[in-house]
């Protein structure tokens, strides 16, 4: 969505008759005190209205549109752990054109916060987690002082992830290793939340697969890439090859060459590439466009 939107223009269009609309299959139940299904109806006191006290976050989504069912469960349950910081307004905007008219929206999903009647900020398309729970941080953070609230407080950092990330730069594998599985260990701590339990314990997995790689990545060569080129059905030396080429910011040629090792090796050395592919892709986001290109790659190679 491009500029600003007057959304006091709902209220004045409010009274005009809505266009004939064609069927449309019922939205699914909605079952959170913090997401709520609007309509023109109801538009300018659920969404206007509210927005003077906490952000409304809007959910413009359609029952044909795939993207959306993809986006929405994020935000359904993004919005049930906020505690009420924010609320989610879901609008199907086969039953709502008027709605989506007057937020320019062009294409679904179309989310949009709104603060005191103000639109703060805006995306389009379905977005991974992580990046959703960015964009919802940044909005918070604005909408703080339009709302007359202080803005959120920065959690402390772990110092038990301090040490572990210092340790890997100093290559004391040993002693991260130590600290990430601590980690892991008390992640399920009962005086924390469910959700921070998760986090943490997904943090040091993530740790743990950082310390193998680097650690492995340390015993390997730089004379095995002559090796591997020289070398094609070395599968030992493509596997190490790779591990150092992802080391040094090459993912894509790592996946490339792993993904080639696939196609033309026998056994066992097809399932040894397959198999260091995938641990190699563990490393990064899931939505990382390296990524997702390369597991095209494999699947073709496989299938």
């Amino acid at each position: 969505m491009h500029g600003a939107v007057d959304l006091s223009a709902l209220k004045a269009q409010a009274d005009r008759p809505a266009p004939p609309q064609a069927p449309s299959q019922a939205a699914p139940p909605v079952d959170s005190e913090h997401v709520f299904d609007v309509s023109e109806e109801d538009f300018e006191i659920q969404v206007l209205e509210r927005s003077t006290r906490q952000v409304v976050v809007v959910d413009l989504w359609a029952t044909w549109c795939q993207p959306c069912k993809q986006l929405s469960p994020v935000l359904e349950g993004l919005a049930a752990q906020s505690g009420g910081r924010w609320v989610l307004a879901k609008v199907d905007v086969d039953e709502n054109q008027r709605i989506a008219q007057i937020f320019g929206a062009r294409s679904v999903p179309t989310v949009v916060a709104i603060a005191a009647g103000r639109p703060v900020s805006a995306f389009q398309g379905a977005q991974p987690e992580s990046a959703v729970k960015q964009w919802l941080a940044d909005v918070l953070e604005q909408a703080a002082p339009v709302l007359g609230q202080e803005a959120p407080a920065e959690e402390s950092v772990d110092p038990r992830l301090v040490a572990a990330s210092e340790a890997l730069a100093s290559n004391d594998f040993a002693t991260a290793k130590a600290l990430f599985e601590d980690i892991k260990a008390r992640g399920a701590d009962e005086t924390e939340g469910s959700q921070k339990a998760a986090t943490r314990k997904a943090t040091a997995e993530a740790g743990l697969r950082e310390v193998a790689f680097l650690e492995r990545v340390s015993a390997i060569s730089p004379e095995v890439l002559r090796v591997a080129q020289e070398n094609p059905g070395d599968i030992d030396a493509q596997l190490a090859a790779a591990d150092l080429e992802v080391a040094a910011g090459r993912a894509d040629q790592a996946f490339d060459r792993l993904i080639g090792a696939v196609k033309a090796s026998p056994e066992p050395g097809r399932t040894a590439a397959r198999k260091r592919l995938l641990d190699l892709f563990e490393l990064f986001e899931p939505a990382d466009q390296t990524v997702i290109a390369a597991r095209r790659k494999l699947a073709s190679a496989l299938y």
